[in-house]
């Protein structure tokens, strides 16, 4: 910790310079609450309306968190503890799946399983430096801890500024990738300039050849789009709500249409790119690893059937590599609009596993739910509700069945899918073989035939088989005498006698009397040791 402190002291601040089609860099967070931010380079100019909003907007954000007492941060390690703390809320941050392997000179490379290489203990990956420029923001939307109207701490960083704390902690191997996004300040033009500037940087200033995932802002022109997709590995343009009737209500400021554009503008650069690439291995890539997009879950009425319908739309459209799902998280002094309790974490868990399934295991999206069930099941994951729901299907023989059929089966994955394939083209399977294979074995038995006996498939029909795959009881312990009755932590109600009923007495059986001498043999009867 006393290094990274170190790496922050020693950082330099540099003034803001110009660089050729980059706009210069960003003036300090004292400066944006003392004075109106400067007018963007020409080649990206704004109308003046639009200007004049934005000054308003950020004046907004300034004056709200002078009224809370809160002050800009101003030096770099008070920059740094405000905007990564900001920056937790972006979820749509992963390895990238890019392959790029180092060069002689260059500074980092990518890796083919993504460069998340060191975690925490609880399972968290640390390895990417994941940082707003700034948290000032133009756009007040509700559900956003740095909309304009929130009397958060504010902080902005110069590009020069990420670009130290980055190579610093590169080299002291904290990270191996940089994850930036922004608010957005003055327009969407300007705010993209800034975060194009830190990864030209890195690029041509630094060599570096590792991992940049920038965020696209919605609304930016086509031409900084493909600048950014020449610097960066990875675009995401979130969505932020999965329909316009939640925008409005949310964020009105913003456009469904403006984001889904800028997603096919990307879309449509890396087919471009990689036709390119086809005829001439020489031609430069565009944002290699894809781009992806986030959504808030829980922040409308808006149900499951809505935002999966929503999911597969944009998968089909723009390709998109990954969709994250956010659950929304209360914020304090909230809108009256906003719920006042999270939704369960397991529903964002749920929409992941349905997202899963669309993208690799051929599930269509309104067979998974549909307006007879807009809901996903939370006691069950959405592919054992459909098998339950399409019992007619099952059972499939894994022996004969295709991978699209074994695919549909609860407890078989994609990888285990494709052993059965393999090892059934030398002897037939049988339940111990699906048992080294490693598929989840007590979930498939009931919806599988085997070469061997198979008595679990008989159950298929059964009414309670919904609630043995949940898991819902267990043996109890002869000696818990408060033990609960089932896995799900509810103890059994004690019993109510019947005054009605009188009791049975029973002779109790005479205790037999304990032999005169005891031999090494009889002790254990006595002392209990078995």
């Amino acid at each position: 910790m006393s290094s990274i402190k170190a790496a922050m002291q020693t950082t330099p601040t540099e003034s803001p310079d110009s660089s050729p089609g980059v706009a210069p860099a960003a003036v300090t967070a004292q400066a944006v609450t003392a004075s109106p931010i400067e007018s963007p380079p020409t080649e990206s100019t704004v109308a003046e309306s639009t200007a004049a909003e934005s000054t308003a907007a950020q004046s907004t954000a300034a004056e709200a968190a002078s009224s809370a007492g809160l002050r800009p941060a101003r030096t770099v390690g008070d920059k740094l503890a405000v905007l990564a703390d900001a920056a937790k809320y972006d979820a749509s941050c992963a390895s990238s799946g890019l392959k790029r392997g180092g060069k002689k000179g260059a500074l980092g490379h990518s890796d083919g399983v993504g460069i998340c290489h060191s975690y925490t203990p609880d399972g968290r990956c640390v390895s990417l430096f994941k940082v707003l420029l700034t948290n000032y923001c133009i756009y007040d939307c509700q559900f956003c801890v740095n909309r304009a109207s929130s009397d958060t701490r504010r902080a902005r960083f110069r590009p020069q500024e990420i670009v130290n704390l980055f190579i610093d902690f590169y080299r002291r191997n904290y990270v191996e990738g940089l994850f930036l996004s922004s608010g957005i300040v003055q327009s969407p033009d300007y705010t993209m300039e800034q975060l194009i500037d830190v990864a030209r940087r890195l690029r041509l200033d630094h060599n570096f050849n590792g991992y940049i995932h920038l965020k696209a802002v919605p609304g930016a022109s086509r031409e900084l789009i493909e600048l950014a997709g020449r610097w960066a590995d990875r675009l995401s343009a979130n969505i932020e709500l999965p329909t316009q009737q939640d925008l409005d209500q949310l964020a009105p400021e913003k456009q469904l249409q403006t984001i889904e554009t800028t997603m096919g503008q990307i879309h449509e650069k890396r087919q471009q790119a990689r036709y390119e690439r086809r005829q001439s291995r020489r031609a430069p890539r565009f944002a290699p690893a894809g781009q992806s997009t986030q959504m808030v879950v829980g922040a409308t009425d808006t149900n499951d059937a809505k935002i999966l319908s929503t999911a597969a739309q944009l998968f089909g459209d723009y390709g998109l590599k990954r969709i994250y799902y956010s659950a929304f998280s209360p914020i304090p002094f909230g809108d009256a609009r906003l719920p006042s309790q999270p939704p369960p974490l397991v529903r964002e868990h749920r929409l992941y596993q349905a997202d899963w399934l669309m993208r690799f295991y051929g599930f269509r999206a309104d067979e998974l739910v549909d307006d007879r069930r807009p809901w996903l099941d939370l006691d069950l994951d959405p592919k054992t509700i459909w098998a339950l729901e399409n019992r007619d299907f099952f059972p499939v023989d894994v022996n004969r069945a295709s991978r699209a059929a074994l695919l549909r089966v609860p407890g078989i994955g994609v990888r285990s899918a494709k052993r059965l394939l393999a090892v059934r083209r030398w002897h037939r399977l049988t339940t111990a073989d699906l048992r080294k294979i490693g598929i989840v074995f007590k979930r498939a038995l009931p919806f599988i035939v085997t070469a061997d006996r198979n008595p679990e498939v008989f159950t298929l029909d059964a009414f309670d088989l919904r609630v043995r795959l949940m898991g819902g009881g267990r043996q109890l312990n002869l000696f818990e005498a408060n033990a609960p009755a089932s896995g799900r932590g509810f103890p059994m109600p004690e019993p109510v006698p019947d005054p009605t009923l009188e009791p049975i007495s029973r002779p109790r059986p005479a205790t037999p009397a304990a032999p005169a001498t005891v031999g090494l043999s009889d002790r254990s009867s006595i002392t209990g040791e078995l």
